[in-house]
């Protein structure tokens, strides 16, 4: 069984399709139609809903955390613990909750089909934000998309909602709303089971191994943004996933002078801080990482762990030489993250084994990293570039250069640093590795960009940073190119 409050409803689920997503059981099972479906596939934000967790601040403070996801691919087992908000939770005792105010104030609606999941994320926004700021509304709006309205009258509606927001219903009870969370937090193993699909929910690192040891042939499931794509658009079924996002060992980001250790159920929005105060081009690809929605929900683990070619941080991880800890019942071992890709989507993990944290070495600072994509915001790269170099006197003494985009796997230019450890770091060096690049990828075309193009690019981003490096004041890093 699991449990979770729908705002302040008690549910307890039991023998649900561990296949539904969040954005059908609302709709299908309890009549809440205002969370549309446009895509089905994290894109356009219609679908938005906003989740509320207990969470502890650093001062040491119990609170709600808010934060807005992507109904459509959100599993039901995911709302374990938890309380979901949807957009007919908003309005109070007949009246409009003030980001709906706001919406209709500053004209933010025309047809209406998306107007319910900016009115989510807005929400969120509000909650997480103590005055206006037109940064942090456009991050939160970005996985929004809307079609015939325009979006500066959306944000003067989330400029209005976050100005001297008034108090709401759900500031009024967030002490019963919080005691309410600490009377359903999960102490033991919940679990979803239709009959013929089951979703396991265990709560430590022990229990994911022997569950995983039982049902090799699970799932794991974390954020979910990659492996609901096979039940929402490929239509698929997934008979036994296990659920890693209530382990809290696996959430863990811990800082030592040497290194960061993310768990690997750590969500991407929650590796900012930490990534981007050791690594600010690691922070700015991160706000450029899909969206908001997208950004809490899918984790640091998982984007490694699909082995997608075109993933964003495994070519930053690998250029900085992070390793994973991969768990396998009592048995762990450590792996340059280099060598968990063999072949598309070919990994060197074993039956039962799972990542447990990635480890990120500290202190690489001439790293950068480049993402080279169609839109700035909530798009895949074409080419991702990561540069790690170490000059002392002139002379190049290390050289980790890592892209995604341009092979199977996300990869080391081999050649390429051959070309340039040992040699003096000016533009004949740099150009003499930049034809080696061609030595190290053959890249394909497809719909993003064509191999040539590929190629050029990876070659224009090392002549970027080589520029960068010798007149800093002009660096625009973490570009996106059209």
């Amino acid at each position: 069984m699991i449990q979770f409050l729908l705002n302040q409803e008690l549910r307890s689920e039991h023998a649900l399709d561990p296949n539904l997503t969040v954005l059908n059981y609302l709709r299908e099972h309890l009549g809440k139609s205002g969370t549309k479906e446009g895509c089905a596939s994290g894109d356009c934000g219609a679908c938005t809903v906003v989740v509320g967790e207990l969470h502890t601040d650093d001062q040491g403070t119990e609170q709600i955390r808010y934060r807005s996801l992507n109904s459509c691919l959100t599993f039901v087992s995911s709302l374990h613990g938890k309380q979901l908000i949807s957009v007919e939770d908003l309005k109070h005792q007949g009246q409009l909750h003030s980001v709906q105010q706001a919406m209709v104030e500053c004209h933010g609606s025309q047809c209406g089909f998306c107007t319910p999941g900016f009115v989510m994320s807005l929400f969120a926004l509000q909650k997480n934000s103590d005055a206006p700021d037109s940064q942090k509304a456009h991050e939160a709006l970005a996985g929004n998309l809307c079609r015939c309205t325009g979006y500066r009258p959306i944000l003067a509606a989330a400029e209005q909602a976050c100005c001297n927001k008034p108090q709401d219903q759900f500031d009024s009870r967030q002490a019963e709303t919080i005691a309410r969370l600490k009377a359903i937090a999960p102490t033991q193993t919940g679990e979803l089971n239709s009959g013929d699909k089951r979703c396991l929910v265990p709560l430590t690192v022990a229990d994911l191994a022997d569950l995983y040891d039982a049902y090799p042939q699970a799932r794991l499931l974390a954020g979910g943004t990659d492996l609901a794509l096979e039940v929402t658009q490929f239509h698929r079924t997934l008979p036994v996933m296990i659920y890693v996002g209530n382990i809290e060992e696996m959430k863990r980001i811990e800082h030592f002078d040497d290194r960061l250790e993310i768990g690997a159920a750590a969500a991407l929005s929650d590796c900012y801080t930490a990534l981007h105060h050791a690594y600010p081009d690691f922070g700015e690809l991160l706000h450029r990482f899909a969206s908001l929605q997208i950004r809490n929900q899918g984790t640091l683990g998982g984007n490694i762990g699909n082995a997608s070619p075109i993933g964003d941080s495994p070519p930053l991880l690998i250029a900085l030489g992070a390793q994973i800890v991969l768990c396998k019942g009592e048995t762990r071992r450590t792996l340059a993250l280099e060598d968990y890709f063999i072949d598309y989507r070919v990994t060197a993990r074993q039956d039962s084994e799972f990542i447990e944290k990635i480890i990120v070495p500290k202190g690489h600072a001439l790293f950068r990293a480049y993402k080279v994509s169609k839109r700035l915001d909530d798009d895949i790269s074409a080419v991702c570039a990561a540069f790690n170099l170490k000059i002392d006197n002139g002379v190049i003494r290390e050289a980790r250069v890592a892209f995604g985009g341009m092979a199977a796997t996300p990869k080391r230019a081999k050649s390429c640093e051959t070309a340039l450890v040992g040699a003096t770091w000016n533009s004949a060096t740099v150009e003499k590795a930049c034809a080696a690049l061609a030595e190290d990828f053959t890249p394909l075309s497809d719909f993003r960009a064509s191999k040539e193009y590929r190629l050029l690019s990876a070659q224009n981003l090392l002549r970027k940073y080589f520029i960068e490096l010798q007149t800093p004041h002009i660096e625009t890093r973490v570009t996106a190119y059209v």
